[in-house]
């Protein structure tokens, strides 16, 4: 029974080695040796359950970002209502990517004890949580207890989202990346844009703004509980992490592609967080009105929806993914150099490039499914380089504001930024290589 396991799921994964090029068709369509490593043997393979999966996916992606975006949207009400002082608020602020870097640690773990399904399920619970009870938690601490309860469930989901697309749709990666990739943009934009006028609906208590999105981490609950109920989830994440050797195998600090991957995950992560703490301020600067810097900025997240679907697409077509790791760095170092050169009459221009050059995020996602076999070798992948790169990036945003306010104008911080860009694309070449982690963590 060992060997036919094995057997299957080497199968499952033959496909989806890099340089391969599996054919994109219909998410919702996957093959019987794609469910192999999530089912027991011998367990019928069900299209609804498959299509639950997709549900589950996008549901999912749904919910990790906006418990920050809602957050920043009301941050003034909030830090007025509760006596919140600047250097606590700049505390909340940097605390997302800490908790992404700390908790992501735990979730292969996790996932080998329970299954991938039962975690993200729980994850979903505790963003749900978290939303819910920080508006009336009681104070700043409270307030803040609460927060870190739902990025840890976003935390976890991070890391295990690329696994699952990785162990249930194993020759569909570059499909479901981008479905999840897309809806997770389409989550972050709506949280920044609606939380506003929808608070202003509620009668204009931020409290009932920010508490309105636990509903939709409710409702990402359904599908991850109903597919945990089937057995042998975690059984069969087990038996995958054991017969793919992924689980314990592997030490990432010895895999110069684990490496390259994390270092371009924090790359890319400085350079969103820079562009979404500090763009609509450079356009305000150079004379732009201010609901106009909040549009161009809006701009530049949208353009995350659409290319996040086709990149990773292309990105799996592809035996080396150095091009569009290029290809991006460009629209970002042209984008910069606009901003310098003329922030107020190429403002539309520079949004849409910095707008394509955000998207390295779900290159990222993709390039993390791409690099390991198996899906247990992935969750430890994604735990390596999202944890690693959230740190890297942590420090970005700060040092920006630090060169604005003693330097007194943007000359600095966009040398700085552009500057980033080189080794981003120089660490995102060496991700893109067409080789597998567990080549490299094993010897």
């Amino acid at each position: 029974m060992v060997s036919e396991e094995t057997t299957e799921t080497r199968t499952s994964t033959s496909t989806t080695l890099p340089g391969a090029r599996a054919a994109e068709g219909d998410p919702m369509r996957t093959t019987d040796t794609s469910l192999s490593a999530s089912r027991p043997p011998g367990a019928p393979t069900r299209a609804w359950r498959t299509r639950l999966v997709v549900v589950g996916i996008v549901l999912a992606a749904l919910n990790l970002r906006p418990a920050i975006t809602s957050l920043g949207a009301l941050l003034e009400e909030v830090r007025d209502d509760l006596g919140m002082s600047g250097s606590v608020a700049g505390l909340l602020t940097s605390v997302p990517p800490l908790c992404f870097a700390v908790f992501g640690l735990a979730a292969p773990r996790l996932a080998r004890r329970f299954g991938p399904g039962a975690v993200v399920c729980a994850g979903m619970a505790a963003i749900g949580a978290g939303l819910l009870i920080r508006p009336w938690a009681g104070g700043t601490a409270g307030f803040l207890a609460a927060s870190a309860l739902a990025l840890m469930g976003i935390a976890v989901s991070n890391v295990l989202m690329p696994a699952i697309v990785k162990r249930w749709f194993p020759d569909r990666v570059g499909s479901m990346t981008g479905l999840y990739s897309m809806a997770l943009a389409l989550g972050t934009a709506t949280a920044a844009a609606a939380t506003v006028p929808v608070t202003e609906a509620l009668g204009g208590d931020w409290r009932l703004g920010l508490a309105v999105w636990a509903a939709l981490a409710a409702a990402a609950v359904l599908p991850w509980l109903a597919l945990t109920r089937e057995r042998g989830e975690a059984t069969a994440a087990r038996t995958e992490a054991a017969t793919g050797g992924a689980a314990g195998g592997l030490r990432m600090t010895r895999s110069r592609t684990a490496w390259a991957l994390a270092v371009f995950f924090g790359l890319q992560a400085t350079a969103a967080y820079i562009t979404m703490g500090w763009m609509a301020q450079i356009f305000r600067d150079a004379g732009v009105a201010a609901g106009t810097a909040g549009l161009l900025l809006a701009v530049t997240m949208a353009m995350g929806v659409p290319l996040a679907f086709v990149i990773p697409r292309v990105a799996t077509r592809l035996p080396h993914q150095g091009p569009i790791v290029i290809a991006l760095g460009l629209c970002g170092l042209v984008g910069y150099a606009g901003l310098y050169v003329a922030p107020a009459g190429g403002a539309w221009a520079w949004a849409l490039l910095l707008g394509v050059s955000n998207c390295a995020f779900p290159l990222a996602l993709t390039m993390v499914g791409m690099r390991a076999r198996t899906g247990a070798g992935v969750a430890q992948l994604s735990a390596f380089a999202q944890s690693t790169g959230y740190l890297i990036s942590i420090p970005g945003p700060l040092l920006v504001g630090v060169l604005y306010q003693h330097s007194g104008g943007w000359g600095l911080p966009l040398a700085l930024m552009a500057a980033l860009m080189v080794p981003q694309m120089a660490v995102g070449v060496l991700a893109g290589r067409d080789r597998t982690v567990e080549d490299e963590a094993t010897r």
